[in-house]
Order: structure tokens, then C-alpha cells, then sequence
């Protein structure tokens, strides 16, 4: 199966040796412990991923005593394990309403000592200090930026209209309709009936050569289109690989829909998704089933092995079932 030019390197940082969960999640509840402490939702979060991810669910938080930076700094040494707290601290900021610049300050008090930093420290800082309006710029030039590494392969260069549709792609596409039963090409063009969702080409969008790749990984993955499905899809996605497009694919979906500052395409923008308890054992559930995966599907090119059967590229990739297929966030 075929590969685009982003890293197929896996990090497999998200797991953690058990004796390693609790300094992380001391540091996480530090980095978090701003304005009379952790919000309700912050701390939802850590115990599902501390439950669900790292298989700690007796770890009281409550009676966890919390790390400053120096002493998680100290704690928490190997660069992998650091990428992981700040990717999982990322999350938490995100879940924190309003977000204030005393967690800004505090995370990044974290992220200096740790030495680590990513993309969302503008986009968050403009936020809080500038207003949406400057923040949801800084979010559209973050996807010019990061959406052509998830276009896929076989797309990547061809032109593409804003306005205009595609005749090419959705000859290509609606073929796939003939394709076997069962087929991951079959799979694909049902999941856009299934769901109401034009074929990729139907109507003109910068990002429909993103879609083919997103929603190819959709199918696989067997995650559905709701807002927490949307957000676990992408924390499914960074734990098969944290590499730079998957980390940036949670950070986007986080940005749309819980921080509720920027759009994507035609989703409009939302905030709170994870502060249900359902929607937070979601992602942390999907970060553990990515986890589990022996390769990153999400890059490779989909179009080639359309024929497939579904079950069966599934099985290449180490796609284990949901734990609840029913639950209305999947389709297995």
C-alpha cells in the first residue's frame, strides 16, 4: 500500500509504562490547576484518558498531588514522554471555558521547562488577549498550512475549485458505488449516503481532496460524523501516529469543536463537545483503539485499494472493534 511524503515514523508516545501514569498525570493536573483549580470538564478528561488510554482507572485524581514545571520537568525526562504531556495538555487547555490567559501562561510555563510547544500557543493567546476575530485568522492559516498533508496522495496535486465542481473526481468516486459489497470503496460511497454527505467534486471546496483521505479514514476507523465522533476520529488518528498532521488534525477538530473559534470547510464552529462524560470516554476510548493499531492508514493511498474488502484492510492495520459499536458515534 502506497504512502504520501509525511512520516510514517511511529512515535507510539501516547501509552505509558504503568509505573509512568501517575507523574504524567501529576504534571497534566498542575498545568491545569489555575483560577481555583481544574474545571469540572478538564478534569472529566483526564480521568477518561487516565482510565481508558494509560488503564489506570483507580488513580484518584483528586488525591493525586500535583507537579509544578520544575518538578515535572524533572520528573518527566524522556523527549517522547514529554511530546505526550504537551499533546495531552493541549486537549485540556481547549476543555477549559472560557479559556484564560492564567492557563496560557501556566501551560506555557509547563511547555518552557518541559521544552516542548506547538502551533496553538498563537492561535490561544489571540484569543484570549485579541478576540476571535484574530484567532480565527491564525486558524485559517494554520489549515492553508496543514491540510495539504492530509489531502490524498493521488489528489494532492491536482487542481482544485472553491466554487466549482469536480467532473473527474466525481466520475472516479461515484464509480466506486459498482464496486463489491463489503469493499472499502463500496464502504466509502455508502458512508456519504448514509450520513447526507456530498461525494467529494460534487460541489466546489478547497478541501475535497482533504475529504476523500478524512473520510476514507472515517470507513476504516468505523467512527461516525457527530461533533465527539469528529474530535475522536482526530485523537484516533494522532495515537495510530503523532506525527506533525495528526497532531495538527486534533488540534483542528479542538479548535472547531470545543474551543468554537475557527471553521473548517462548511463545519461550523461549537464549544463544550467534551465536557459530557459519553463524549470524553469517546475520545479516550479512540485514543486507545488508535493506539492499538500496527500502521497509519490515515496517510496512505486509499483510492489504490478501493477493492479491498473493508474487513480485511482492517486487519492489515490492527483496527480493533469499538468497545460500544452502537453507541451512535460508530458504524462497524
Amino acid at each position: 500500500m502506497g504512502t504520501n511524503s509525511v512520516s510514517t515514523v511511529r512515535r507510539m508516545s501516547l501509552r505509558l509504562a504503568p509505573e509512568r501514569v501517575k507523574p504524567m498525570v501529576a504534571a497534566l493536573l498542575g498545568a491545569i490547576d489555575v483560577s481555583g483549580g481544574p474545571t469540572d470538564e478538564q478534569l472529566g478528561v483526564l480521568g477518561a484518558i487516565t482510565a481508558h488510554l494509560w488503564d489506570q482507572p483507580d488513580l484518584d485524581l483528586n488525591s493525586t498531588n500535583s507537579l509544578d514545571p520544575a518538578s515535572a520537568a524533572a520528573a518527566i525526562v524522556d523527549p517522547t514522554e514529554r511530546r505526550t504531556f504537551h499533546e495531552i495538555l493541549v486537549a485540556l487547555e481547549a476543555c477549559r471555558h472560557p479559556l484564560a490567559v492564567e492557563q496560557l501562561e501556566r501551560a506555557e510555563q509547563y511547555g518552557k521547562a518541559l521544552s516542548v510547544t506547538g502551533a496553538e500557543v498563537t492561535m490561544f493567546r489571540d484569543l484570549v488577549q485579541v478576540g476571535t476575530e484574530r484567532a480565527a485568522a491564525d486558524f485559517a492559516r494554520f489549515l492553508d498550512a496543514t491540510m495539504p498533508l492530509r489531502f490524498e496522495p493521488t489528489l494532492r496535486d491536482l487542481p482544485v475549485s472553491a466554487t466549482e465542481p469536480e467532473p473527474e473526481l466525481i466520475e472516479l468516486l461515484f464509480a466506486l458505488q459498482h464496486l463489491p459489497e463489503g469493499s472499502l470503496g463500496r464502504e466509502f460511497f455508502e458512508f456519504h449516503a448514509r450520513n447526507g454527505l456530498p461525494v467529494p467534486g460534487v460541489e466546489g471546496s478547497t478541501l475535497n481532496h482533504f475529504y476523500v483521505s478524512h473520510d476514507m479514514t472515517h470507513v476504516i476507523a468505523g467512527i461516525g460524523t457527530t461533533a465527539a465522533a469528529e474530535v475522536a476520529l482526530s485523537a484516533f488518528q494522532m495515537a495510530m501516529n503523532d506525527n506533525d498532521a495528526n497532531v495538527a488534525a486534533l488540534l483542528s477538530s479542538l479548535i472547531v469543536h470545543e474551543v468554537g473559534f475557527g471553521s473548517a470547510g462548511k463545519v461550523a464552529s461549537e464549544t463544550h463537545t467534551l465536557a459530557s462524560s459519553s463524549a470524553a470516554t469517546l475520545l479516550a476510548s479512540e485514543l486507545a483503539r488508535g493506539s492499538r493499531c500496527t500502521a497509519d492508514f490515515s496517510i496512505i493511498d486509499h483510492l489504490s485499494i478501493a477493492e479491498v474488502p473493508l474487513a480485511e484492510v482492517r486487519a492489515q492495520f490492527g483496527v480493533h472493534a469499538p468497545t460500544d459499536p452502537d453507541d451512535g458515534h460508530h458504524h462497524w
